[in-house]
C-alpha cells in the first residue's frame, strides 16, 4: 500500500477530512494523494500558497511573523495547516486535519537558509505536529523527499 493510500485508509477510519497547503511541494502532496481512488471522502480540497502574502490572505499566516521570519518557520507551516481546515470548509465545518509544507527546493535561496530547510506540519484534532527537516540533493529530490516526509508525519497522526 503507497503511503498516500494508507494515510487515507487512516482518516477514513477516523471519519476525518483533509485539508493540504503546500508551498515547496507545489500540489505534489494533494497530486498524491488524488492518485488513489475513493480520495475524495477524505480530502476535501489543497491550496497551494506558493507566494508569500497568500499564505497570510488566503491561510491566515500571520502577517508580522512572516514579515519578521519569512516563510520558511515551522510557525508559519503550524499556522498554514490550521489555515487550511476553514479554507477548505464544506457547508461551515473546517476540515478535521490539516498539513503543510514550506521550505526551500532551491537551487537558491531567497533569504539565506540553506537549501533543503523544509517544515512540515500537522493539525488534527487529537493534536499539533511540526517537523524541521534538512534533504540534500537537487530541486526534484527536495519536493519528492517532502512530500514523502508529509505523508509520513500524516500518517504517524491519524494513528496517534
Amino acid at each position: 500500500m503507497s503511503a498516500a493510500a494508507a494515510v487515507l485508509e487512516a482518516m477514513r477510519d477516523r471519519g476525518w477530512t483533509l485539508g493540504v497547503a503546500e508551498s515547496l511541494t507545489g500540489g505534489a502532496v494533494a497530486a498524491e494523494l488524488v492518485s488513489v481512488p475513493g480520495s475524495s471522502a477524505v480530502l476535501l480540497g489543497a491550496v497551494v500558497a506558493y507566494a508569500t502574502p497568500v499564505k497570510h490572505t488566503l491561510l491566515g499566516v500571520d502577517e508580522a511573523l512572516l514579515a519578521a521570519h519569512g516563510p520558511v518557520h515551522p510557525e508559519v507551516a503550524r499556522q498554514m495547516a490550521v489555515g487550511i481546515r476553514s479554507a477548505v470548509a464544506v457547508d461551515g465545518r473546517s476540515a478535521d486535519a490539516g498539513v503543510s509544507t514550506t521550505g526551500i527546493a532551491g537551487p537558491d535561496s531567497p533569504d539565506g537558509q540553506p537549501v533543503g530547510t523544509v517544515h512540515i506540519a500537522v493539525v488534527t484534532p487529537e493534536g499539533e505536529w511540526t517537523r524541521a527537516l534538512r534533504f540534500a540533493g537537487d530541486r526534484a529530490e527536495i519536493r519528492a523527499r517532502s512530500v514523502q516526509a508529509a505523508l509520513a508525519l500524516l500518517l504517524a497522526a491519524a494513528r496517534e
